[in-house]
């Protein structure tokens, strides 16, 4: 089996196991090959949490789960030493949290308080975590899922923006269309609560290997320039368009370019190419930009969605021939 192959079967599987909602498991598929965690905001009852779980089967990945609540500790995240007397003196040991795993799913992590979150951000961007004074390294297949639910703010702490720079996407959930809800009734009936089990696990070798192969997807220097342009044109919105400088009050980061640009190369290889295209940029585009926008106090007094933004600076920029 090649990595592609393995990669269009674990396509395949998910779209079997989660119905309606390609979008969604492309875009987890997406993140598993750009090595990046996601914020997945949606409803309730959306299969974000049946998707996770379906990924860590179908990979030969360790899955954990974290329920965020206003009174998790830091150290229910990453571990912490505990003291147990043995033969009448006291003996440290390691315990290690959940965030230990493969594909974590951080579930609601906008109900839990600022320094967890705090704590459970920065494993991500060190991929290291401190416990007792000693640094342990998270493994080399490592990624966050966490879940938002738009609904119920109240009691809730919101990421700071700056937080929510080290997602690689922001990835946005809606219901499915009728076919599809009547499809899923069929199968939860069918199956009950569990999940269907893959007859072979993709070994972590082959993920690893379908990165090596994006990395060398090419971008021409057309296409290099114009994803800085869509960048510079959230910084600096007023050589754009007036428009676009009334919207938006902070652009996005370095951060921001890189994932583009890491995200642009996956949708390519996805596709079979060997070069990014325009297309590439635009179809992630939303996602990668949708939570480093920060919008003006007039933006947001007429409801205009950061994904309207994007459309309009889309419209704004030209792209190259």
């Amino acid at each position: 089996m090649t990595p592609r192959e393995a990669v269009a079967l674990l396509q395949r599987e998910m779209n079997e196991a989660v119905i309606g909602q390609p979008k969604l498991t492309e875009r987890f598929v997406m993140g598993l090959l750009a090595d990046g965690n996601l914020l997945v905001e949606g409803l309730p009852g959306l299969a974000k949490t049946r998707a996770v779980r379906m990924l860590a089967e179908l990979v030969d990945a360790k899955f954990s789960r974290i329920q965020f609540t206003p009174d998790l500790l830091t150290s229910d995240v990453i571990g912490e030493e505990r003291v147990f007397v043995e033969n009448g003196k006291p003996v440290a040991r390691l315990y290690k949290g959940p965030i230990f795993g493969n594909i974590i799913l951080a579930d609601e992590i906008n109900r839990a308080p600022a320094k967890v979150q705090a704590a459970m951000l920065e494993a991500m961007e060190e991929r290291q975590v401190s416990i007792g004074g000693r640094s342990f390294l998270l493994p080399e297949l490592f990624m966050v899922l966490a879940t938002q639910n738009p609904l119920e703010q109240a009691g809730t702490f919101p990421l700071p923006e700056a937080q929510k720079d080290r997602f690689l996407m922001h990835v946005t959930v809606d219901y499915v269309d009728r076919e599809s809800e009547l499809k899923m009734i069929e199968m939860v009936r069918k199956e009950g609560h569990h999940l269907p089990r893959p007859a072979t696990k993709i070994p972590q070798s082959m993920i690893f290997a379908a990165r090596k192969e994006i990395g060398a997807v090419r971008m021409e220097e057309k296409i290099g320039r114009y994803l800085v342009e869509l960048v510079f044109a959230t910084r600096y919105p007023l050589q754009y368009s007036k428009q676009l400088k009334v919207m938006i009050d902070v652009g996005v980061s370095p951060r921001g370019s890189l994932a583009l640009s890491r995200c642009a190369q996956v949708h390519a290889w996805l596709r079979g190419a060997d070069r990014v295209a325009v297309e590439d940029i635009r179809a992630v585009i939303h996602d990668v930009f949708r939570h480093r926008l920060i919008k003006s106090e007039h933006t947001r007094r007429n409801n205009i969605r950061n994904d309207d933004i994007v459309d309009i600076l889309l419209q704004q920029v030209p792209a190259p021939e």
